[in-house]
């Protein structure tokens, strides 16, 4: 028997018997698969030259760069750009970014490795090697998504490798044209100079350098990094001033059909009559498409109408009298969810995420003089991204094209693929820039119905465009949870045992079946991050979540459960420095105390803050997701139950700041964001239907609305952590804080109202 069929039999015998460390044996202790270079060329214009996987140099040195995450107004393609200037030693400005191809060299491994439920501070050997066979699984499945605010963390090494090993072969190609030693070339701006004066340019050198294998790349120290660490202006911004930006919704290819929706209003419904006669009577109207089919597991089914313009297309909704089945949940409300998540969390026990000491003999200890309880709710909440829901396809000749906003561009040519029964490399992916995601351009339900109308349109291209109302009463919402809190403290205020337990649904186990046909089933991070990874050191303390089913169809919110749950933990930190009759920062700064880097967070916040002005007052919170700590300090004022927020200071530790100009950006947009969760953000649901149905009464925060946001970045040597989402958790808790000191009322339900 070979080898080859002797490993075969061992993975198949070990997969059979169930055991989680099957693939150790044999594929687990392979080396990692490489990132550098693509499984095919890398494409190239006329002219250009690609080094690897990652770059390719035109003849007059301007460096094209594959831009493998979605840029969605975060500014990521400026900080992956600046990862390859960096080690590339070329300047920004002649970096010129282009969509990546699909391939598994840009898949994202971070992401995945992230979502590991594991307490941060964990260093066991089983985390350990959980996340190695994860990464190695993600570089397998090289899914290419833009989520869980990983890109920078996850390209830090691939694309500062591929910078560097283009800059060296480009070093090799100067040396054997001049015959000299390659120690006595360097480069610099975008050209390879020699000691004695001679240079040649980056575009000359690229023909040459293809062909160069060297060997012991060296990757920047960062004391020697002159472009990482610089604030840089987002390098897109001048296209999306001027107009040239495309998004998914300017798509404009000749020929262009225009569709429109009517979605079943009750959750799991789906069309059970209509007159397709009417529509097709008015001004061009061309075709009435079922999408009850497109819909799949825990999607919308529904109608669509296929014109010559939008207008026509949206004009003819009426017309067709919809009767609607109702199907099983014409009596779901957000009171019952609520209800049974109560029911759930007295019923069950749930998956304990993190347990330290002994939570019961610390209950039950002499030392208590004081228990305290408290419990809180967040409602579901829409992702409400300016521009609408979209996308384009057209299938003709055998081929599909797709020009799309997605964050998931392997995911949707996947999907794609398999709706038409084609193969991959027939889907020609058009990537766009997001009018906004925040998680919601993570599903593929926009691209399922584009694929399924274009489908009757004899070849002719057609963009589907969602209205307002139907993106907020059809959308993949953040769960609505609730969470339970009890602690003892003793007569010196110290906090003796904890315990947190929480009951939603689950994202994780939805998005497996809706995007992948997968069972969901097992412990989900999402569920309780926030609550079970703090950083406070409690002596006896235990997290556990109890996951409730739901049929409201959930997805990933920015900041996912973090978003939720370090309102219901940092909130509850108040309630226990108020018992302890201490102020909530020495509260946090003597349960942080051995955290240096937490301690560094919150007391640059509340430095940065300074002294509150009359009549207002300061709350604050800290948090860690996405492998970054913030603290911030809200300014609030109270007039006639109206709640103002004047000021928001907002210290971040995400290690190595690469653009600190974009992570400022970031931190505001965050705030922002946040604020307009925690002040109005709240999706009910009565007979089975959505109540709130565009901005007036499912309102985003407005610019007189708006406060000022300082941000403090601090320093760090530590490798690049996330950005986009951990600016979003701590600013309800540290709204709420502030509300309590002003009137004395303790607000435990999100969005926050006071009585």
């Amino acid at each position: 028997m070979t080898e080859a069929k002797k490993q075969g039999r061992r993975r198949f015998l070990l997969g059979g018997l169930g055991i989680s460390g099957a693939l150790i044996l044999g594929w687990g202790v392979l080396p990692p698969r490489q990132r550098i270079k693509g499984s095919q060329a890398l494409p190239v214009h006329e002219g250009e030259i690609a080094l690897n996987g990652w770059i390719r140099i035109a003849a007059d040195g301007q460096v094209g760069v594959a831009m493998h995450r979605s840029e969605m107004g975060q500014g990521i393609h400026t900080a992956l750009q600046m990862l390859v200037a960096e080690e590339l030693d070329v300047p920004l400005s002649s970096v010129t970014p282009f969509a990546a191809p699909i391939d598994k060299i840009y898949g994202n491994l971070a992401m995945l490795a992230d979502g590991l439920p594991f307490h941060p501070d964990d260093d066991g050997v089983l985390k350990r090697v959980a996340q190695w066979m994860t990464l190695k699984t993600a570089r397998e499945l090289g899914l290419q998504v833009t989520g869980a605010s990983s890109s920078v963390k996850d390209a830090w090494l691939p694309l500062r490798e591929a910078g560097a090993t283009a800059r060296a072969m480009l070093l090799a190609a100067a040396a054997q044209r001049w015959q000299v030693a390659l120690s006595e070339c360097t480069t610099q701006a975008g050209k390879v100079l020699h000691s004695s004066g001679k240079q040649l340019t980056y575009g000359e050198l690229a023909v040459t350098a293809v062909n160069m294998q060297p060997s012991n790349i060296q990757l920047k120290k960062p004391a020697d990094f002159r472009l990482i660490g610089t604030p840089q202006p987002r390098r897109e911004a001048a296209l999306k001033v001027n107009g040239k930006a495309q998004f998914g919704i300017d798509a404009r290819p000749p020929g262009l059909l225009y569709a429109a929706l009517s979605l079943t209003p009750v959750i799991g419904g789906k069309p059970k009559s209509w007159n397709s006669k009417a529509a097709l009577a008015l001004p061009g109207v061309k075709q009435v498409v079922d999408l009850t089919a497109a819909a799949g597991e825990h999607g919308y089914a529904g109608l669509a109408v296929v014109a010559d313009t939008y207008w026509a297309a949206r004009q003819a909704i009426p017309a067709l009298a919809i009767e609607w089945d109702a199907g099983p949940n014409s009596q779901l409300s957000s009171a019952k969810v609520f209800a049974e998540l109560a029911e759930k969390l007295e019923q069950e026990s749930g998956f304990t995420y993190h347990q330290r000491g002994d939570v019961a003999a610390g209950f039950a200890s002499k030392q208590v003089a004081k228990t305290l309880t408290a419990e809180y709710r967040a409602p579901f909440l829409a992702h409400a991204a300016m521009e609408p829901i979209n996308c384009t396809a057209q299938w003709k000749d055998g081929q599909l094209d797709l020009w799309v906003s997605t964050q998931v561009p392997s995911i949707a040519v996947a999907v794609a693929a398999g709706m038409l029964n084609i193969a991959s490399e027939k889907v020609q992916l058009h990537m766009c820039y997001l009018g906004g995601g925040f998680g919601r351009r993570l599903e593929v339900d926009m691209i399922r119905q584009a694929v399924a109308i274009a489908r009757q349109t004899e070849g002719r291209p057609v963009k589907l465009v969602w209205s307002r109302e139907e993106d907020t009463t059809h959308d993949m919402y953040r769960p609505a949870a609730l969470a339970r809190f009890t602690a003892a403290l003793d007569a010196q205020g110290q906090v003796l045992a904890y315990q947190n337990r929480s009951a939603s649904g689950s994202v994780t186990h939805q998005v497996l079946q809706r995007s992948f046909g997968l069972p969901g089933a097992g412990p989900d991070k999402t569920t309780a991050e926030g609550e079970f990874d703090h950083a406070y050191a409690l002596p006896h303390q235990k997290t556990s979540h109890v996951i409730v089913p739901t049929p409201v169809p959930l997805g990933y919110w920015r900041s996912v459960g973090h978003s939720h749950n370090a309102f219901f933990k940092e909130s509850f930190m108040d309630e226990l420095a108020a018992a302890a009759q201490q102020s909530p920062l020495e509260f946090r700064r003597q349960l942080l105390a051995k955290q240096p880097r937490h301690l560094a967070v919150l007391n640059a916040a509340v430095e940065k803050a300074g002294a509150v002005p009359a009549g207002r007052a300061h709350g604050l919170a800290i948090h860690r997701s996405f492998g970054s700590i913030v603290a911030q300090v809200a300014e609030v004022s109270v007039e006639a139950k109206q709640i103002k927020v004047h000021k928001v200071v907002c210290a971040i530790d995400c290690g190595i700041a690469v653009n600190p100009a974009g992570i400022a950006q970031q931190m505001e947009s965050a705030v922002i964001f946040g604020l307009s969760a925690a002040l109005y953000g709240e999706i009910t649901i009565e007979q089975g239907r959505v109540m709130q149905t565009n901005f007036h009464d499912y309102a985003v925060l407005r610019m007189n609305e708006a406060p000022v946001v300082e941000t403090v970045i601090i320093p760090s040597a530590e490798a690049p952590e996330g950005v986009g989402e951990p600016g979003v958790p701590p600013l309800a808790p540290a709204l709420a804080s502030a509300i309590f000191q002003l009137t004395g009322q303790r607000l435990r339900s999100l969005p926050l109202k006071l009585g």
